[in-house]
């Protein structure tokens, strides 16, 4: 039932389950987690993993009945490797151990797990140098529960297999530290009407962006779940959340009821035969006005917030392959904005927001990826009447989110193998934006099946 494996670098190990047909109210797959402990143990400063021999990497593997993974201890000294001669402990723990998320290591550094010669270090920024030698223990997963919430859904679609909801910006898709309620799956635990469920902190950290590294969705511990037709070994479930989008986008997502439909929607995600149009406002006019973005995504290494697109070949360990079209609909402002539409090849995390700021025109209220206010304005200004000086001024001020909306969605009925296709209207907040710069001036370039009003 249930194998044990490690990867190559002999520091990580992972628990591989299989799935069972659970409530048909709505998709839940099952894996079962004994707990697995890893320890590993590295005794002197060793340049690289890929030649490790048993001497100098000496790992053991302990299971229990724990609920979850924890224990995973290093113990390795700092080598020469830094450049800079600064480098921050959590970021250094995060590239030592594989799989383990960088808020993991911050969590088990605050709760004073980690030592750096010695000495107990509670600072996540602390600066480590060559030589140094820490001690860690990853920390205790922590749980988030997920209640049924009577929260209102945008129902576009439903019935007995599928859902498809128009998603409102602001609203998260699953529980997350900070984000424990008020989510699209409470939402959906109370229009189901189903018990509630539990998400481990690590596992919802690891999915809290928009992607279609999407199809895998959240696992979440059932112990405390009733009325769920589960086998007795079987201690986490996992609502059947095809894909997600960012808590800022706003626009259609779908949602399996069953273990059928969940099946064949994640296969159309793996194949990318879904068919999604987004549609933007951009700080700048991108050049030339139609094109290919095929450009890697991966993690900002300088900010774990934010990805990152860095033309060149793919490196598996830091981006993935990412390939995304775009027109501009219309130029707006004189140019110092534009309405854009997005057709994603790839579903990489922010895969939109890091292809516009390669392009050198990140999304309007996108602050994270560089159109701050002020950037935004000083396009602005220069091309806009000095009497609507001011009504700019407060438009900027207001956007709260970066302005992305997906308006389209299609793909293959998963029961009656009919395609099927959904569009709505951006909500009015990019409306507002888009009328406003459209009172400056705007220019249509390449009209659009669905009107953008």
């Amino acid at each position: 039932m249930l194998s044990v494996h490690s990867c190559g670098c002999c520091r990580v190990f992972a628990a591989r389950g299989f799935q069972f047909q659970t409530s048909p109210s709505l998709f839940f797959s099952t894996t079962n987690y004994d707990s697995l402990v890893g320890t590993a143990r590295r005794f002197a400063a060793i340049s690289g993993f890929a030649g490790d021999s048993s001497s100098d990497l000496r790992q053991e593997t302990v299971a229990d009945t724990r609920t979850n993974y924890a224990g995973v201890r290093l113990e390795e000294t700092v080598d020469n490797g830094i450049r800079s001669g600064k480098l921050r402990l959590d970021s250094w723990i995060s590239s030592r151990i594989s799989g383990i998320s960088r808020a993991r290591v911050q969590s088990s550094i605050r709760a004073g797990l980690v030592q750096v010669n010695g000495r107990v270090i509670d600072k996540v920024s602390f600066n480590v140098k060559t030589g140094d030698e820490i001690s860690c223990t990853i920390a205790e997963l922590q749980t988030l529960r997920a209640v049924p919430e009577n929260i209102p859904l945008d129902i576009v679609y439903e019935d007995e297999h599928v859902l498809v909801i128009n998603k409102p910006a602001h609203m998260v898709v699953h529980p997350a530290p900070g984000n424990t309620s008020g989510t699209l799956v409470n939402g959906i635990l109370h229009h189901c009407n189903l018990p509630n469920v539990e998400y481990s902190n690590e596992e919802a950290l690891s999915n809290t962006e928009d992607s279609d590294d999407e199809f895998n969705s959240l696992y979440s511990d059932a112990s405390s779940c009733e009325g769920l037709s589960l086998r007795p070994s079987v201690a986490s479930i996992r609502p059947g959340i095809v894909h997600r989008l960012d808590k800022g986008t706003s626009g259609l997502l779908v949602v399996a009821k069953d273990e059928h439909s969940h099946m064949k929607l994640s296969e159309q995600f793996k194949l990318r035969t879904i068919k999604r149009v987004y549609v933007s406002l951009t700080a700048g006019l991108p050049t030339p006005v139609a094109g290919r973005v095929e450009v890697p995504v991966g993690r900002d290494p300088n900010n774990r917030l934010r990805m990152t697109a860095v033309a060149g070949p793919v490196n598996p360990r830091k981006s993935r392959h990412a390939a995304s079209r775009y027109k501009v609909i219309e130029i707006l402002a004189g140019g110092s904005c534009a309405l854009v539409e997005w057709k994603l090849e790839t579903g990489r995390t922010h895969q939109i927001r890091a292809h516009a700021k390669y392009l050198g025109v990140p999304l309007l209220g996108d602050e994270v990826y560089g159109a701050t206010k002020n950037m935004v304005l000083s396009l602005l200004r220069p091309r806009t009447p000095s009497g609507l000086h001011s009504k700019i001024v407060q438009m900027v001020s207001k956007i709260d989110r970066p302005c992305l909306h997906a308006l389209t969605l299609g793909f293959e009925h998963p029961h009656t193998g009919q395609e099927v296709h959904f569009s709505c209207e951006p909500p009015a907040d990019f409306n507002e934006i888009l009328n406003q710069l459209r009172k400056i001036s705007n220019e249509r370039v390449f009209s659009t099946k669905r009107s953008i009003s």
